[in-house]
């Protein structure tokens, strides 16, 4: 005989708060029997019998430390709200089965061994995360491998947007994440962040450890060795990107947990040289430059125009041409990172933010940020609301 179906069902109350939501991601933290360890299908449905498209995974990296009863196991309920009016409730019953999920397009991963790991939604490709191992046989093929990166496609899939190595400052690219000025016991000015040619640091990919693909979201998770002059390994991270299917762009979360091998580790750099970066197309620097703007919290600023170092923005957006066509990205930080930073712009095509840092025994750091990559203009309002999703999210209550 088969055997029946393992279920159990939870009531959600979602609260939109003091904003207006609109394709909203929304992530909540449930607890299932272990008989449901495995169960993927999870049917949402609202007070009407309307369903909803779900996914279930296993905790982001910054939830891990979330542990559930005994005989209980801890899981992410994942769904995009597509409206809610600010002070409104939605009711929502969630039910998760131990039978197969049904089938729905989604995000896949595909993995070429040492070159980079590729998510896609459908056909369409998405992200990519370059990650050949570090090769010293010639300058050259050593300024290329020297760091791990994640590359965007642009929104319709048919291009990157963000730039590989070689170039104008061909240390720059992608979605990338480190510091230019490390320092720890003997060990002073320590630069991963530039490569070959500025001292001989590196990161390097060791592992994936974790991956989820579904209708909702595309996430990884991976193992990021730093690496002193010497080889020695300073820092070990676990680096964490995850892509959500909401329509009119491409939204990405980046979280990281850096964590010292050594004792204590001063991580510093300038702006432009640390922290969390964005890096358009070489296009940028080396042909539309001119056509680079920033939208910031205060409004638009002029084409051609940036701003050196801004302190504590909540979130900074550029927007850029390549083949004649403009996209706008935006990067948005959260209130949970480490507080007083600076932000940092190009015309060219490199935006980002840093913050000064010590780890230790007991002493990690982590952050986390989404970036928000669309077709054409974005006006201030746009992109706050991106940002209050992200820092002030609706509240969930469930029973």
């Amino acid at each position: 005989m088969p055997a029946l179906a393992v279920e159990k069902s939870f009531h959600l109350t979602v609260d939109a708060g003091k904003h207006d939501r609109s394709n909203t991601p929304v992530r909540v933290l449930i607890e299932l029997p272990r008989e449901l360890a495995k169960a993927k299908g999870v049917a949402l449905v609202d007070p009407d019998g309307n369903k909803q498209v779900a996914q279930l995974t296993a905790p982001a990296l910054l939830n891990q430390q979330d542990k559930g009863k005994s005989g209980s196991v801890v899981r992410e309920l994942h769904f995009v709200l597509s409206e809610l009016g600010k002070g409104k409730r939605l009711e929502l019953t969630a039910t998760v089965s131990s039978e197969e999920a049904t089938a729905a397009d989604g995000f896949s991963w595909e993995r070429v061994r040492d070159q980079y790991e590729e998510l896609c939604f459908g056909s369409r490709p998405v992200m990519r995360y370059v990650c050949q191992p570090f090769d010293q046989s010639s300058e050259e093929i050593a300024k290329a491998t020297f760091r791990v990166f994640h590359h965007l496609y642009n929104p319709a899939g048919t291009r990157l947007v963000t730039k590989g190595p070689g170039g104008k400052y061909q240390h720059h690219r992608g979605l990338f994440f480190s510091y230019n000025n490390i320092n720890y016991g003997s060990a002073k000015r320590v630069n991963p962040w530039a490569g070959p040619g500025y001292g001989d640091a590196f990161e390097t990919h060791e592992e994936f450890l974790d991956q989820e693909a579904g209708p909702v979201v595309g996430r990884h998770q991976v193992a990021i060795d730093w690496h002193e002059n010497d080889k020695k390994v300073f820092v070990k991270e676990k680096r964490e990107m995850t892509v959500y299917n909401v329509p009119g762009g491409t939204l990405v979360e980046f979280a990281t947990r850096v964590a010292s091998t050594v004792g204590k580790v001063e991580l510093r750099g300038n702006v432009h040289h640390s922290g969390f970066q964005f890096r358009a197309d070489d296009e940028v620097a080396t042909k539309t430059n001119k056509l680079t703007y920033y939208v910031r919290p205060d409004g638009r600023g002029e084409q051609g125009t940036f701003i050196n170092e801004i302190p504590n923005l909540p979130w900074d957006a550029m927007s850029f041409v390549l083949a004649g066509k403009r996209y706008t990205v935006a990067l948005l930080g959260h209130p949970a990172n480490a507080k007083e930073t600076i932000w940092g712009e190009r015309n060219y095509g490199r935006f980002g933010t840093s913050f000064p840092y010590d780890l230790d025994e007991g002493k990690d750091l982590t952050v986390k940020y989404r970036v928000w990559l669309q077709d054409g203009e974005m006006t201030v309002d746009q992109v706050a609301a991106l940002h209050a999703d992200f820092s002030e999210p609706v509240q969930i209550t469930v029973k």
